[in-house]
C-alpha cells in the first residue's frame, strides 16, 4: 500500500489527489493549517497540520504541497526538504513529456499538459492543465503555468512567477523573479522581477 500526505486541503489539492490516484497511491491523508475546524475534504480525510505531518513524515511513503500560493507552497517544500521528507512529482497519466527535459522535485504536471526536450522545471511548480512548454525553457522553483497558457523556445522564468490562464510568451524572453502575467496576455519583451503585467502586448500595470 502507497501511502501519500498531500499539505494544503485546497482545490489544487483535490487535483493532486486525483492524479495520485491515476497514478498508484493507494492511500491519501490530507494535512491543512486548519485542522481541526477543516477535517474532511471530498472523501478524503484532514488529519492534521504542518507541524503534525513533520512530526508523521515516517508514515508516508510520499510528501507533495497541494498549496496555490507559489510563496507558500515553495516554503512548505523547503521546509519538508530540510527534514529529509519523501517528496514527490505528480505527473498525469495524459502529460506529454520529453525523456530529454527534467522535472524537479514537488512539482506537478496536470493532464494534457506538454514539456518538449531540454526543458528545465523547478522544484515546486505547477504545469497546469494544457499548458505547454516548447524545448530550451528554463523555470525556476515556485513558478506556476496556468491552464491554456504556452510558452515558446528558449524561455526563461524566474522564482515564484505565475504565468496567467491563456497567457502567451514568445521565444527567448526572460521573465524574472515574483512576477505576474495576466490571463490572456501576450508577451513579448522580457520582464524584470516583481512586475504585474496584462494586455496584448503585455505592459506593466
Amino acid at each position: 500500500m502507497a501511502k501519500l500526505a498531500i499539505l494544503g486541503a485546497s482545490g489544487h489539492g483535490k487535483v493532486l489527489a486525483d492524479i495520485a490516484l491515476l497514478t498508484g497511491w493507494d492511500e491519501i491523508d490530507f494535512f491543512d493549517d486548519r485542522f481541526p475546524v477543516l477535517s474532511q475534504l471530498e472523501q478524503w480525510d484532514v488529519v492534521g497540520n504542518t507541524e503534525q505531518l513533520l512530526q508523521q513524515l515516517s508514515n508516508y511513503d510520499g510528501v507533495i504541497v497541494g498549496i496555490g500560493n507559489n510563496r507558500i507552497r515553495l516554503e512548505k517544500q523547503n521546509k519538508l526538504f530540510k527534514l529529509d521528507a519523501p517528496l514527490i512529482s505528480l505527473i498525469h497519466p495524459r502529460a506529454i513529456i520529453s525523456t530529454m527535459s527534467e522535472i524537479g522535485i514537488g512539482s506537478v504536471i496536470m493532464a494534457n499538459a506538454v514539456i518538449n526536450s531540454f526543458s528545465k522545471i523547478g522544484q515546486a511548480c505547477i504545469i497546469n492543465t494544457a499548458a505547454t512548454i516548447d524545448h530550451d525553457c528554463k523555470l525556476a522553483d515556485g513558478v506556476h503555468i496556468s491552464p491554456g497558457s504556452h510558452l515558446a523556445g528558449g524561455i526563461s522564468i524566474g522564482i515564484g512567477s505565475w504565468v496567467g490562464i491563456g497567457a502567451n510568451i514568445v521565444q527567448l524572453v526572460t521573465i524574472g523573479d515574483n512576477v505576474i502575467i495576466g490571463a490572456g496576455s501576450t508577451v513579448i519583451h522580457s520582464i524584470s522581477s516583481y512586475q504585474k503585467v496584462i494586455g496584448s502586448p503585455a505592459k506593466p500595470i
